[in-house]
C-alpha cells in the first residue's frame, strides 16, 4: 500500500510539472514593435512609455519603424523575415493600421511555434499564419485589455491597445485567454504567388526589396531554383511583371556574389534568406528598371542553353 501511495504521489508531481512547463515558457518579457511611424516624432517611444508603465522588468526592442505608410503586405513580410530568429514566447506588436477606429478585428495570434503577434487583422499575418502556422487566435476584448482613460481616443490603437496588451502580455499580468474571445483558426490573408516549378519554368513574386541597394528579393526559395538545374555562371532568362504589364525581361549569370560580374551588370544570386536575387553590381536594380515589390509583382524564371 505505502509503496503504491509513493508511485501515486510520483505520479502526481510529475504531471503537475508537465501541466505548468508550457505558462513558465509561454512568455519570455520581450516585446518587439513594429509600425509605419518613422521615428520623427514621439509615437514609437510613447508606445514604449505605455509598455515600461505595465512593467519594467520588460525587454523592449525595435523590428523597424520604417514600414512605407499603409504597406501592410511589407509588414507582414518583415513579421515573417524575422519572427524566427526570436526565442519561444516573444511578443510582436505590429502597428501599420490604415483602418484604424473601424470594423477591422484587434487580435492576438500565438502560432504554432510559440510567437504571439498583437496587431489588426488586416493581412499583416499572412505570411506568419503560413509559415508558423494558427495555434489560436483570440480578439482582444477592450473593455478590460486597453490603456486606462483612453477610450475617447479613436485614432491611437498601436498606444492604447496594442502595446498595453502585448504588454500585460509578455509581463504574465493576463495569460492568453484574458485577451479575449477565442476566433476561428484562421486569419485575413493578402493573395500572392507562391513559388511553383512546372516544365523548366520557376515563378514566384517579389515581397520585398533589399531597400537599401535596389537589389530584388523573390519567394523562389533554393530549392525551387535548383530545379532549373542552372550552374554558377550559367545565364537565367528572367520576366518580371506587374499585374499582366511586363516591366522587365532579359538575361543575367546566376552568380556567387556580387564582385562576379564587371561594375554595372545584372547578375542573379542567392541571398541571406536562400531565396532567389537580382541586382546590379554597385548599382540599384530597383531604381533603373523601375520594379518594386508586392503581391501584384511575379517573376517567373528560365534556363538559358548554353551554345
Amino acid at each position: 500500500m505505502n509503496q503504491n501511495r509513493f508511485l501515486l504521489l510520483l505520479l502526481l508531481l510529475f504531471s503537475s510539472t508537465m501541466s505548468f512547463t508550457p505558462c513558465v515558457r509561454a512568455q519570455n518579457g520581450i516585446v518587439v514593435f513594429q509600425t509605419d511611424f518613422g521615428l520623427k516624432d514621439g509615437a514609437v517611444s510613447a508606445m514604449k512609455g505605455v509598455a515600461m508603465g505595465v512593467s519594467g522588468d520588460l525587454k523592449l526592442f525595435d523590428l523597424t519603424h520604417e514600414i512605407p505608410a499603409y504597406n501592410i503586405w511589407e509588414a507582414a513580410y518583415r513579421l515573417e523575415q524575422t519572427a524566427v530568429y526570436w526565442p519561444k514566447g516573444t511578443v510582436f506588436v505590429s502597428v501599420v493600421d490604415p483602418g484604424v477606429g473601424t470594423e477591422r478585428k484587434s487580435v492576438v495570434l500565438k502560432t504554432k511555434s510559440g510567437h504571439f503577434f498583437v496587431t489588426p487583422d488586416n493581412g499583416t499575418l499572412t505570411l506568419v499564419a503560413e509559415s508558423l502556422g494558427i495555434d489560436e487566435v483570440r480578439e482582444i476584448d477592450e473593455a478590460t485589455n486597453r490603456r486606462k482613460n483612453s477610450e475617447k481616443s479613436y485614432t491611437f490603437h498601436g498606444r492604447d491597445v496594442y502595446a498595453y496588451t502585448a504588454a500585460r502580455l509578455a509581463a504574465k499580468k493576463i495569460t492568453f485567454a484574458d485577451i479575449g474571445k477565442k476566433l476561428l483558426a484562421k486569419v485575413v490573408g493578402i493573395d500572392y504567388q507562391k513559388p511553383t516549378f512546372d516544365k523548366g519554368v520557376a515563378i514566384g513574386s517579389i515581397p520585398i526589396l533589399d531597400v537599401q541597394y535596389g537589389n530584388i528579393w523573390t519567394n523562389i526559395d533554393a530549392d525551387t531554383f535548383k530545379k532549373l538545374k542552372i550552374a554558377f555562371d550559367e545565364q537565367v532568362n528572367v520576366t518580371i511583371k506587374q499585374g499582366d504589364k511586363i516591366v522587365f525581361s532579359g538575361q543575367m549569370p546566376y552568380s556567387r556574389t556580387f564582385g562576379a560580374v564587371p561594375e554595372g551588370s545584372n547578375l542573379c544570386y542567392l541571398n541571406s534568406l536562400m531565396c532567389f536575387s537580382i541586382a546590379i553590381n554597385m548599382g540599384n536594380f530597383s531604381e533603373k528598371n523601375q520594379v518594386f515589390s508586392g503581391p501584384e509583382w511575379t517573376i517567373t524564371l528560365k534556363k538559358i542553353a548554353n551554345d
